[in-house]
């Protein structure tokens, strides 16, 4: 175990739900009723630690795996699967109800927007308090100040509360200082989603340097691309337990085949909770039409389409200042193929309805693509279900007239162009 910077064995994690904090009004009755019954319980069962009222939930079932130093694994897995409560564990904010884990060197972890700063400080003062946080003499954080805040890009900022940054600065300011004070772990979880994506290539850049010094990279992301290209090893992990360790590629492709689809075919759009947003709004169902409205199962390349995506607020009444996006992602890396994010705001729309939107000559090769969608209110996150909300099946099309289909999946994309010959 030399260079073993991380040993999980057997790691549990246990929570209670308590069912009565769902009770909107709990009487004096029934505290005396429920305390009553919960005596009688005990006395029948004096080994019960759970009440008939709670319930146990086990985020993490048995969790094993080794990290080595300098090591850049990746954590997969869909929403809700237990990797966020394992970094947890890992970074030390939670214990473990079973199992142990062993860790050697100093961790720096940046798991979601806000952590480690106090938000009454300054940006400046937080990364001397991170830097202190983490074990750092003043001098140490003084020599590396510069280079944080040109990396973060807030130094127009940098001496006024955090509290009044937006989320997107917040995360500049956090991952700079986590990458830059030279820690042995770094862990970084999903949170730089909330980044630009100009930003989150600066920082797949920054942890690839990491890991190239000797340093050990924990990553959890959904953008598979980047997993499979920073990192060496994955762990898939499911329902709270490893569904697979080891090799990158054949982690993803397992996630992918098997995991992802099971989602969409099993859990209807609006009963899914693999989502985050105010819900306002709730992306309902999703399917495909051509353009005189007949639903269709699979579309062909080349043909006209009408993405439609059923909605309905949580208020039941009239919405103001609604954007929506979707993408369509390849199914073999769920990198983005086509995303339509720009200019699609409605200052007004019914509580309950449809959004549609005509794609005029589906530039797409034949094959299978998975799609995504997000939903604002007035510049908020209202509903964005983190997986796929469903397929896009693709069949063969004349897409460029020629008599002959396109290129398959070794060319997916399809772009129509206008080729002109000039002399030189």
């Amino acid at each position: 175990m030399s260079n073993t910077v991380i040993k999980a064995e057997g790691i549990g994690k246990s929570y209670v739900i308590d069912h009565m904090t769902n009770q909107q009004h709990v009487t004096l009755r029934d505290v005396i009723v429920n305390t009553t019954k919960m005596l009688v319980e005990k006395v029948r069962h004096p080994n019960s630690r759970i009440s008939k009222d709670k319930e146990e939930f086990w985020a993490l079932k048995d969790i094993s795996f080794d990290v080595k130093q300098g090591e850049t694994i990746g954590i997969i897995g869909r929403n809700g699967a237990g990797k966020s409560t394992l970094l947890k564990i890992l970074s030390r904010i939670t214990e473990p109800t079973t199992g142990k884990i062993s860790i050697k060197g100093r961790v720096a972890s940046l798991l979601e927007v806000g952590t480690g700063f106090h938000p009454e400080l300054t940006g400046r003062e937080n990364i001397y308090l991170n830097g202190a946080i983490l074990g750092m003499s003043r001098e140490e954080i003084r020599r590396k100040f510069d280079a944080i805040v040109a990396f973060s890009e807030v130094e127009k900022f940098l001496d006024t509360p955090v509290k009044h940054f937006s989320s997107g600065m917040y995360v500049r300011l956090a991952f700079a200082v986590a990458a830059h004070l030279e820690p042995e772990i770094l862990i970084v979880d999903e949170v730089l989603a909330v980044g630009d994506a100009s930003f989150q290539k600066k920082c797949l850049g920054k942890m690839g340097e990491v890991a190239t010094e000797g340093r050990t990279v924990l990553f959890v992301s959904h953008n598979m691309t980047a997993v499979e290209n920073l990192c060496q090893k994955a762990v898939l992990i499911d329902d709270g337990s490893v569904v697979m360790q080891g090799n990158t590629t054949a982690c993803i492709q397992h996630y992918l085949a098997i995991i992802l689809p099971s989602i969409i075919k099993d859990v209807p759009l609006v009963e899914r909770k693999d989502r985050s947003g105010n819900g306002k709004i709730r992306l309902t169902n999703f399917h495909i039409e051509d353009s005189s409205g007949n639903r269709l199962m699979a579309a062909r390349s080349g043909m006209d389409i009408v993405f439609v995506f059923g909605y309905q607020s949580s208020e039941k009444e009239p919405l103001k200042d609604a954007d929506i996006g979707f993408s369509i992602h390849d199914k073999g890396t769920l990198s983005v193929l086509y995303s339509s994010y720009v200019d699609q705001s409605f200052q007004t729309l019914p509580y309950k309805g449809e959004f549609r939107c005509l794609v005029s000559r589906l530039p797409l090769s034949a094959g299978r693509y998975s799609i995504g969608a997000r939903v604002t209110i007035a510049g908020q996150e209202a509903d964005w279900p983190r997986n796929a909300i469903g397929y896009l099946d693709i069949e063969g099309g004349d897409f460029y007239g020629t008599g002959r289909e396109g290129f398959g999946t070794s060319a997916p994309l399809l772009l129509m162009g206008q080729w002109t010959i000039r002399e030189d």
